[in-house]
């Protein structure tokens, strides 16, 4: 008896020829499958002696030529790529989609595949979803699963594409490491350390340090230095796994004759050393180390430091550990320089007392100047007398700052600030009135001890109506606002300010120019002149404070 012929047919919306499905004499075995993926894995996997589909529609033809020619690179695809039936199993799959389900995957379940079907599910609703799954080991993959559909908009299979994003989930969650520790570097402020006294300050910081290098960046031989702006000088802070020799070496920052840290901090540039017996940059710093990599501590593009890592091994460093290494440098940078956790731990007992006082009563001061003032602007012109009594509660509010000031001042620092900061000068701006606008209480607190040492008389604000009632009551020399308020634009602030004292100075504040208002392009055409970024240097602040007015633009005038 001859073997009847095999014919896969493809369905559509067309009736079957009676030829076909008579035989005319002798029956055909009709296959019938109800899409092409499926007609594919029928078609591997067993023999036929023809395929039909409906000349009414040629994509069938087309796709399914193409997916026979693809077949090929699909198996030896980079991505996983599989055929889905509607119930979620398996119909076809290239060899990476099966590696990465360790097995055979056709007829089987995607959920007991990957671990889950949601996407599957999501998919059969018409709309393509992506999604990343984790696998044994730590593996990741991205998947994503795209609907096909009849003409009537039915989906009748699914296509599901996997792609391996191990090494770029792993650099984002290391990323996202690197910034909660910026974080956690930042809230060692001083608050927290007040009870500690100064040694156990300079370990708390060395701990800290050590702790997230080796936790994140997983380096154990690191050196620490700051370097001095007027002798440029590169003093040590912390050396692990540095020869004593090394560790006490001095350094300064220049190009030639300092090793590669005096080199990074003269240039500002990242220096990999890949070879340390052939560089010409570098001294021993590490005994052994064959590679090294060394990146500038940088604040508002000035260089404040170094930071030097160094290995056993030969070319141990490459462009993804300088990026990550450069991220935790500037978060670094950033919390020595916010926090002042060197010059905290030097002050000596009688001046971190006043400065103790001064914190606790400078804020809740302010609030009662703030809120008096609001009374004062609605009662003036209406009761003299109550308006007379809320002066008073004012002078008697200042009169108290004003006493701590005082005895501030007749104490004199013990000790030297910051090797990267600029020398303070007490009563280098003596008897200027600073009002500062800002939301942020740690950074009014700030305001109050360093403008205060200084010899300002400084006020604050936590919104832009409160500087502006304080700003038409009181007289300033300076006003410095941030441009991001609850309740006013950078733009708005400003105006209120100088409309309220055109003789004072205002100027605006602003977080890595952060100004999606545009507010200070707004202020500047109408006469701003100074603009402070976020975190910035002492003598950028005293230079925007005692520097002459430049001439004002003819837009402004």
């Amino acid at each position: 008896m001859n073997r009847r012929a095999r014919v896969l047919v493809f369905e559509g919306q067309t009736p079957l020829p009676d030829e076909l499905v008579n035989g005319r004499g002798e029956p055909w075995e009709i296959v019938r499958v109800h899409g092409i993926p499926e007609g594919i894995a029928l078609l591997q996997r067993e023999s036929f002696d023809g395929i039909y589909a409906t000349t009414h529609d040629a994509q069938v033809w087309q796709r399914t030529w193409s997916l026979l020619q693809t077949d090929a690179i699909l198996e030896v695809f980079d991505d996983g790529v599989a055929a889905i039936s509607p119930d979620l199993r398996v119909l076809w799959a290239n060899a990476t989609f099966e590696k990465w389900c360790d097995g055979k995957a056709r007829e089987k379940a995607c959920g007991d595949l990957l671990g889950c079907d949601a996407p599957f599910r999501s998919a059969l609703l018409g709309q393509a979803t992506t999604t990343r799954l984790q696998r044994p080991n730590n593996q990741w993959l991205e998947l994503r699963v795209l609907p096909l559909k009849d003409r009537r908009g039915r989906v009748i299979e699914l296509i599901a594409i996997c792609r391996d994003v191990t090494a770029e989930t792993s650099r984002q969650q290391k990323l996202d490491r690197l910034q909660q520790a910026g974080r956690e570097l930042a809230s060692l402020n001083v608050e927290r350390l007040e009870e500690l006294d100064p040694q156990e300050r300079v370990q708390q910081l060395k701990h800290s340090i050590r702790k997230l290098t080796h936790d994140l960046l997983h380096y154990d031989v690191i050196e620490i230095r700051l370097l001095d702006p007027v002798t440029k000088r590169l003093e040590p802070l912390l050396a692990e796994g540095i020869t004593p020799e090394a560790a006490s070496r001095e350094l300064y920052a220049k190009e030639t004759g300092n090793g590669v840290t005096g080199y990074v901090a003269a240039t500002g540039k990242s220096y990999i050393c890949a070879d340390t017996t052939t560089d010409p940059h570098y001294i021993e710093g590490a005994k052994g180390a064959r590679s090294s990599i060394t990146v500038a501590l940088k604040c508002a593009d000035k260089v404040i430091g170094t930071f030097n890592v160094e290995s056993p091994n030969e070319n141990a460093f490459g462009e993804e550990d300088l990026q990550f290494t450069e991220i935790f440098c500037r978060e670094l940078a950033n919390a020595l320089h916010t926090l002042e956790l060197l010059d905290v731990e030097k002050r000596t007992a009688a001046t971190k007392l006043i400065e103790a006082i001064n914190r606790q009563i400078a804020l809740p001061v302010d609030e009662i100047l703030a809120s008096a003032t609001a009374i004062l602007d609605r009662w003036i012109g209406h009761e003299p007398e109550m308006a007379d009594k809320l002066k008073r509660v004012m002078d008697c509010a200042r009169r108290i700052k004003e006493s701590i000031q005082l005895a501030g001042e007749s104490i004199v620092p013990a000790t030297k600030p910051l090797p990267f900061q600029a020398a303070e000068s007490p009563g280098r701006l003596k008897g200027k009135r600073v009002l500062v606008v800002d939301a942020d209480e740690r950074v009014r607190r700030s305001a109050h001890d360093l403008l205060g040492r200084m010899g300002c008389t400084v006020e604050t604000a936590r919104d832009g109506k409160e500087a502006q009632n304080l700003a038409k009551l009181s007289g300033y020399d300076a006003m410095l606002a941030d441009i991001r308020l609850p309740d006013l634009t950078g733009y708005e602030v400003f105006r209120a300010l100088r409309t309220a004292q055109p003789q004072a100075r205002v100027i605006l504040m602003t977080g890595y120019g952060y100004d999606t208002s545009h507010s200070i392009v707004k202020a500047r055409q109408e006469g701003l002149r100074f603009v402070l970024f976020k975190p910035f240097r002492i003598e950028q602040l005293l230079n925007a404070l005692e520097s002459p007015e430049p001439p004002m633009p003819a837009a402004a005038l």
